[in-house]
């Protein structure tokens, strides 16, 4: 039976002190087994169900996990993103502006999102051995990818939050009441973890569509590599091994099924394409849908909710090509039929197409537009980056990794014969216009200690900030909620 409960405060929830409630029909529709206990794991159909869960709670419109703008929003510290300087748009604002209080309700589905799918996933890394008379060859590829969502969820939460709490049990303990928050240190040995375990268990092709594979493991590896080398753990040793996971990837990517997509560009962003490396897939109903995709990233001119696009010095700067005119909308339709430029809308602003439906109507916030979390492009552009920064000089397959995306961008290969260091930076801009507006520059930034160059000078159209902005301000509060349930957070 299909069962949806509500939350009083996110940490009852990986505690299992849930609360059943829910009126409307979103908060009684959820995905199955999204809170099964151990003894739902004594078949493989139960193990099926719970992990059925796991992916779920990644996609519970507005309330937990990837398919509202909440990711968006707290990514906006990046200068490849801002919102609307009135409006109500205060939430949105409080990020760009670098002044999130702990109430910001746009934290939560992140944060609960995560929790849920770290319930859920250890439940089944706890458990499996309970199932009887399974395939042990799938019964293996599930734990693989209640791994990789495991890491997966960490690897958002220490991200955004800095220090925070691991569960240790899927079961609720009183003392858990008083869990105390981990160093990030310990939650990327525990990511590490989780994902050479995917690698291991998960195979080459995927189990159904839209389930990562061993491919998608080493890839997001690759990525806690990169991430590992820079701010905060600054464990610079992390270079070689990104280089070696990624290159892992891109040499044997047809056994994965990834590739550069060679077709229209934006259809990169309807899902499906040999681009996937690991995409949510929505069904643009209640139980899921995509709610940033359509009037999030409309200005009120055409009848939208301008509750992002990019800044100003961000967009000027993008290279010309057709990857610039595939990323953003530079005219508009009124109403009446007149079209304007993005100069004439309210908020002077261009806006992101690549978030734009692209087939049907496309004034709505309920779609099933997929929510892309990796793709191949991000694969190469961390070869390339870490390649360099490992050895000092970019190698000839490093050069190839880049200019293959610069190709597709329409831009020219970079010269040869850059340093390490220059040819680390190009890749980090390419990342910035590959990637543009998909929360990727913001993570960048932090890890590279970027955060305060990239948001000085902004232009005058843009939010401006009143401060300066601090190490501190890299990672968010924990939510209010939570800190008062738990004063050890």
């Amino acid at each position: 039976m299909t069962i949806r409960y509500y939350l009083k405060y996110t940490i009852y929830l990986f505690l299992g002190l849930i609360l059943a409630a829910g009126c409307s029909k979103e908060l009684t529709e959820s995905p199955r087994g999204l809170v099964a206990g151990d003894d739902a794991l004594t078949s493989q159909a139960g193990l099926e169900t719970v992990l059925t869960g796991a992916y779920g709670s990644l996609m519970v419109p507005w309330t937990s996990g990837f398919t509202t703008v909440s990711q968006i929003a707290m990514t906006m510290g990046g200068d490849d993103l801002t919102t609307h300087p009135g409006s109500n748009k205060e939430e949105f604002r409080e990020f760009d502006l670098f002044k999130v209080s702990s109430l910001n309700s746009r934290m939560n589905p992140i944060w609960l999102g995560c929790y849920k799918t770290i319930q859920s996933t250890t439940n089944i890394i706890n458990n499996y051995d309970k199932v009887l008379n399974g395939n042990q060859d799938t019964i293996r590829a599930m734990v693989g990818e209640a791994s990789y969502l495991r890491a997966l969820s960490y690897y958002w939460l220490t991200r955004l939050w800095g220090e925070v709490p691991i569960i240790p049990s899927e079961k609720y303990l009183p003392e858990y009441l008083n869990l105390k928050k981990s160093k990030p240190a310990d939650i990327y040995q525990l990511i590490e973890a989780d994902l050479l375990r995917a690698e291991e268990w998960m195979p080459n092709g995927r189990r159904t569509g839209g389930r990562p594979n061993k491919g998608s493991a080493k890839a997001l590896l690759a990525d806690v590599y990169l991430t590992e080398a820079g701010w905060p753990l600054k464990d610079q040793a992390k270079y070689a091994l990104a280089a070696a996971k990624a290159k892992e990837v891109i040499d044997n990517k047809a056994t994965y099924g990834f590739d550069l997509y060679s077709g229209d560009y934006l259809k990169i962003f309807a899902g499906g394409t040999v681009e996937d490396v690991f995409t949510l897939f929505t069904r643009g109903n209640w139980v899921t849908y995509n709610s940033f995709y359509g009037l999030s990233t409309m200005p009120e001119d055409e009848g939208g909710w301008s509750d992002f696009f990019p800044e100003l010095n961000f967009f000027n700067n993008f290279p010309a090509g057709p990857r610039k005119d595939a990323t953003f909308s530079t005219e508009f339709k009124l109403s009446n039929g007149t079209t304007i430029p993005w100069q004439q809308t309210s908020t002077h602003h261009p806006y992101y197409k690549k978030f734009t439906i692209q087939s049907g109507k496309k004034d709505v916030y309920m779609s099933n537009n997929p929510v892309i979390m990796m793709r191949y492009a991000h694969v190469l552009l961390i070869y390339a980056e870490a390649q360099a920064r490992s050895t000092g000089t970019p190698n000839s397959e490093a050069y190839t990794a880049i200019n293959t995306v610069r190709r597709r961008a329409g831009l020219p290969d970079l010269q040869t014969g850059m340093s390490g260091a220059n040819f680390a930076s190009a890749v980090v801009n390419e990342r910035a216009w590959e990637f543009a507006g998909e929360w990727n520059r913001w993570f960048d930034l932090v890890r590279l200690e970027l955060v305060e160059a990239a948001n000085a000078n902004k232009a005058a159209g843009d939010l401006q900030l009143n401060g300066n902005i601090t190490k501190a301000n890299y990672w968010m509060p924990i939510p209010g909620a939570d800190a008062v349930v738990n004063p050890n957070l």
